[in-house]
């Protein structure tokens, strides 16, 4: 079998929804990592014209996707043909996909928001803040609720990145990030620990140095701490790594 083509960003959430994905198959990749501000040029732009991560490119059946739902959908019906992360009945296929789905128009948005208004705006908004913080929890309660089924299964896998830099988003203590959601951080926990998550952060970690990424917050290591970024965003300075 040929590798899959994966294009990233390395600190971007979404593109390792698709590589655990292919770790827990088994399945073969290449990563070509891209900067931020190239996914929006060509040539990365003739792959995806959203200029968007991630991307692929099945060499096996010519295949080139974007978005993460679809490319998570593509993999499990080409190549989980043992249903090792999903099911094979009806009614659980397609409340794993409707999980897929909530993760990605609840989860993936509402925390992508928070990071923005928390980390990046060049101003406080502290009615934002809050409200996306809110909208954070809110979707950390709904999982807290309704954490059940047999196996792990890819709608597991989607919501992982995110929620494992909930504190990077929120600004909090890595021990605070699940507050209040007990159920959730067992649930994590026990994501956190399996062989495939490990392997993509091995695989991470070089990625994210090569353009100059702090591994745990994401942030340019050309700032000694989240003040001083903060205080560069604030100022409007090009917090490019370079």
């Amino acid at each position: 079998m040929k590798p899959i083509r994966v294009w990233l960003i390395p600190a971007g959430p979404n593109p390792w929804k698709v590589v655990v994905t292919l770790e827990e198959l088994g399945i073969p990749y290449e990563i070509t990592s891209i900067k931020f501000d190239d996914v929006k040029k060509k040539p990365y732009t003739d792959i995806n014209p959203n200029g968007r991560v991630p991307s692929i490119y099945d060499p096996n059946t010519d295949i080139t996707l974007w978005e993460s739902g679809a490319i998570i959908q593509y993999l499990i019906e080409q190549y989980d043909t043992d249903h090792q992360l999903t099911y094979t009945t009806l009614k659980e296929r397609h409340q794993l996909n409707q999980w897929l789905q909530f993760q990605m128009s609840g989860q993936g948005p509402y925390y992508g928001v928070s990071s923005w208004f928390n980390v990046l705006h060049p101003e406080k908004v502290p009615s934002a803040i809050e409200r996306y913080n809110d909208q954070l929890r809110r979707v950390l309660g709904v999982l807290d609720g309704w954490l059940v089924g047999d196996k792990m299964t890819y709608a597991d896998l989607a919501f992982m990145p995110w929620n494992d830099r909930i504190d990077s988003v929120i600004l909090c203590k890595p021990e605070d990030k699940f507050a209040g959601f007990p159920n959730v951080q067992a649930w994590h926990e026990r994501m956190n620990s399996r062989p495939a998550w490990k392997r993509c952060m091995e695989v991470r970690e070089p990625l994210m140095k090569e353009q100059g990424l702090d591994q745990e917050t994401g942030r340019p290591t050309k700032y000694k701490n989240h003040q001083e970024f903060e205080a560069a965003v604030a100022r409007g300075e090009n917090t490019d790594p370079s």
